[in-house]
């Protein structure tokens, strides 16, 4: 057991690894009233190629598969565990993402028993090829949904469009096709490698009892032998696979997602790059730039155009999002300003306005539990530590700022995608 302190913040949370393996983050806060429990393995949407130390070659699984066994583990032979959390009052919920699958809960009372429902359920599995053969419709309609989905499509058509081969620009869910090949052989042999505890986290935060948490945890987990995961990485060029992608969906106002590729490193060094490179998205188009207030003046962006670094273990990219009667300029404007911004250099004092813009974002986090046990999550799967990304905000320089704006904003490597309406082109 180690604490782990920020004198940043003044704050501190608990780290070690249980007997079972399973690496705990234990974060007690004053002054809150609900704690939030976040358990959580490394396996989502884009893991479709992995070999373990037990095997001699790479498996490669149906799309979608860690999507479905987030879908499969909440159902046992007699109830699932929604209805278990619905007599403690816990509020609970789960999601996979391209990079992991992440069960939760937050509750005002009966903490010990909501830990102990999250805990017993995701390390009990239940799959028989009856209930694996009903999940397939059901999720099959859920995918079909998201592909009517303006939002998710405008997204989906830009990863598409960045990316030759990584599975990052295949849909989370996965597809109809894919999913039909899952059978509940297959869902155990998922579950076996990658929620084995030794390639698990969980993170609590909030108003709870630490001997408590770790009473349940000696209660519920089981040791057992250790899994070594090797992913295979895709082998993605450099370059985009197209700079455009449209499609025509029932939108009444044309949406758009506009991505820079960057070329990734390890996780590790991607989580720390994503911090420079929110700052850069702030400087190229916050709501401070002076490019957001020539393009919003104008009409051509409104108050839902955003900016955001998506990151993952062997992928980085920036993207920004919205809605404009003309998406293309709004991507030639911020080519423009790219292009500008490299030959010109960034100005001090924008610097650090977007610095202390997304210092204070990383800061704000602290103030929920939900906020804590994220970013405690995200730490342990990036490799950083919860109080090392608010150093690496704090500690980012000017000149490192530019340097990366060369190396990871490019418009040779940047895409647009646009969702046009019906009636239009």
């Amino acid at each position: 057991m180690e604490t782990i302190r920020s004198g940043r913040l003044k704050q501190q949370y608990i780290s070690l690894t249980h007997e079972s393996g399973l690496r705990i983050y234990l974060c007690p806060m004053k002054g809150f009233n609900t704690a939030y429990a976040m358990l959580g393995t490394p396996y989502g949407s884009v893991d479709v190629c992995f070999k373990t130390d037990r095997d001699e070659d790479f498996a490669e699984v149906p799309a979608g598969i860690a999507h479905f066994l987030e879908h499969k583990l909440f159902e046992n032979e007699d109830c699932d565990a929604f209805a278990r959390y619905a007599k403690t009052g816990a509020s609970a919920n789960a999601f996979t993402s391209f990079n992991r699958t992440c069960y939760l809960f937050e509750s005002a009372e009966n903490f010990a028993d909501s830990l102990e429902i999250l805990l017993d359920f995701v390390t009990h599995p239940y799959f028989t090829q009856q209930t694996v053969d009903k999940e397939q419709g059901i999720i099959g309609q859920e995918i079909r949904m998201y592909e009517d989905s303006p939002g998710w499509r405008v997204m989906f058509n830009l990863l598409c469009a960045l990316y030759h081969k990584n599975p990052v620009r295949i849909d989370i869910a996965g597809t109809v096709e894919s999913i039909a090949q899952i059978n509940a052989d297959l869902l155990y042999r998922c579950y076996n490698t990658f929620y084995n505890l030794s390639n698990m986290v969980l993170a609590v935060a909030g108003n709870f009892d630490v001997d408590e948490a770790l009473r349940v945890a000696d209660k519920v987990l089981k040791k057992t032998e250790p899994v070594h995961i090797e992913y295979r990485r895709s082998d993605e060029p450099d370059t985009v696979c197209k700079r455009y992608a449209e499609q025509k969906l029932a939108v009444s106002t044309p949406l758009f997602d506009i991505g820079f590729k960057a070329l990734p490193g390890d996780y590790t060094e991607n989580t720390l790059n994503s911090v420079l490179d929110e700052m850069l998205v702030e400087i190229i188009a916050g709501e401070s730039s002076s490019l957001y207030r020539r393009l919003y003046d104008r009409s051509l962006i409104n108050g839902v155009f955003s900016g955001e670094s998506m990151v993952g273990r062997d992928y980085i990219c920036s993207m920004f999002s919205g809605e404009s009667s003309d998406p293309k300029q709004v991507y030639e404007e911020l080519c423009a300003e790219v292009t500008r911004l490299r030959e010109k250099g960034i100005d001090e004092e924008i610097f650090r306005v977007a610095k202390a813009t997304i210092y204070g974002r990383y800061i704000s986090a602290f103030d929920s539990v939900e906020g804590v046990g994220g970013l405690l999550i995200n730490g342990a799967f990036g490799g950083v530590g919860m109080y090392e990304l608010v150093d690496a905000a704090a500690s980012v320089t000017r000149e490192g700022l530019e340097k990366r704006l060369q190396e990871a904003f490019l418009v040779e490597r940047s895409a647009l995608s646009v969702i046009w309406p019906d009636s239009l082109r």
